[in-house]
């Protein structure tokens, strides 16, 4: 398989990243970044881009793509309304696009968020925009496609998050990982990468995949 992973300067895409490097069922990955990951392996093929509006250009670079893993967001705190509308919608629609003209059967998943509104009817603006992005990706028309309504995820193998505020939670939760790993609403990094993966594998009825199905397929990885 051939993927395309966005976001993997950050702690959702790195995870996943690291899990696409040591599967073997994963053959080629390519990552689009504005900034470098700075990892070495023989799979990886790194596209940089200032403007993510431009991924359609990268068209005629990429070969193939069986899926793509779409793992790159902001905050919606503290950012503008327009902003965080083009980086959540605009770049979504753009990279969705991409994928499809390069290979309308590739599965996608979009690492959205609990409280995302599919029905774009949310009081909360930011759980509309994204609600609007799983929208688009659902109805483009590709082989399949997931919504990760990602909740609490602990970093493993040395993944921290780009943001200070983010990284001194995870410090201060450390000593409880151990406790908070049993709870099924809980998954870690190394579980996300691995189910993402799996849904390549394992189509699912269901498209909305909460902690507790990210584990549930994490697992099927085991047995097979």
């Amino acid at each position: 398989m051939d993927v395309l992973i966005t976001g993997s300067t950050g702690m959702v895409g790195k995870s996943v990243l690291n899990e696409c490097i040591n599967d073997d069922r994963i053959a080629k990955i390519y990552l689009i970044n504005r900034v470098p990951v700075n990892l070495k392996s023989s799979k990886v093929y790194e596209f940089i881009l200032d403007d993510f509006l431009k991924m359609g250009e990268l068209k005629n670079k990429i070969n193939h793509c069986d899926a793509c893993f779409h793992c790159m967001g902001v905050t919606s705190f503290g950012q503008k309304s327009d902003y965080y509308y083009r980086v959540t919608f605009e770049v979504t629609k753009v990279l969705t696009d991409l994928v499809y003209e390069i290979n309308p059967n590739s599965v996608m998943t979009y690492v959205s968020g609990e409280g995302t509104s599919k029905n774009e009817n949310s009081k909360i603006t930011w759980a509309n925009v994204k609600g609007k992005a799983e929208n688009y990706i659902l109805n483009k028309g590709l082989k399949d496609a997931y919504m990760i309504r990602l909740g609490l995820l602990i970093p493993e193998n040395g993944i921290k998050a780009k943001t200070k505020l983010y990284n001194l939670f995870y410090t201060l939760m450390t000593p409880l990982y151990p406790l908070m790993k049993l709870l099924p609403t809980i998954t870690t990094s190394s579980k996300l990468g691995i189910a993402m993966i799996n849904c390549l594998y394992f189509p699912l009825n269901d498209k909305y995949l909460d902690n507790k199905k990210i584990n549930k397929l994490s697992k099927m990885h085991i047995k097979n």
